[in-house]
C-alpha cells in the first residue's frame, strides 16, 4: 500500500469511528484500538490502560452521546514504517452549542492492520452557546 492509500485509511478509521460514536455507539472506537492502548480523556485525572478499562470507561456513556455532525479539521497522518501519527481538530455540534477539541492518536501496523495504540484528547473551547 503507498502512503496516500495508508492516510486515507487511518484517516476513514477515524472518521467511522467518529460516525459511531456520535450515534451514541463507542465500540467503534473499541474496534480500532489496540489491547495494550493508552487513552487520555480531558474528564479523567490518570492515564487509562488498556481496551478492556476503556471499554469500561465508555459502558456508561453507550447511547447517551448525540453529536449531531462534526468538522474534522485538517487531520494530518505522520508515518514512520508501522507506525502513524494522526493528529487534528475536531469541533461537535449537539444542538445550538459545540465542543472543540484536539486529538492525537498513534497507530501501529500489525498483522490485523493499523490500530490506535494511543490517543489523547483535549479539549480548546468549552461548550460554546
Amino acid at each position: 500500500m503507498n502512503t496516500e492509500q495508508t492516510i486515507a485509511e487511518i484517516i476513514a478509521l477515524e472518521r467511522a469511528a467518529l460516525d459511531r460514536w456520535g450515534a451514541g455507539d463507542p465500540d467503534g472506537y473499541l474496534e480500532i484500538s489496540a489491547p495494550d492502548v493508552s487513552y487520555f480523556d480531558p474528564f479523567l485525572e490518570r492515564r487509562i490502560d488498556g481496551r478492556e478499562a476503556l471499554s469500561a470507561w465508555y459502558a456508561p456513556l453507550r447511547g447517551t452521546i448525540h453529536i449531531e455532525r462534526y468538522d474534522l479539521i485538517e487531520p494530518q497522518v505522520q508515518l514512520y514504517g508501522d507506525t502513524a501519527v494522526l493528529t487534528f481538530n475536531l469541533i461537535s455540534y449537539q444542538g445550538e452549542g459545540s465542543i472543540h477539541w484536539n486529538c492525537s492518536e498513534v497507530y501501529r501496523c500489525d498483522s490485523e492492520g493499523w490500530c490506535v495504540v494511543q490517543t489523547h484528547w483535549s479539549i480548546t473551547r468549552h461548550l460554546q452557546m
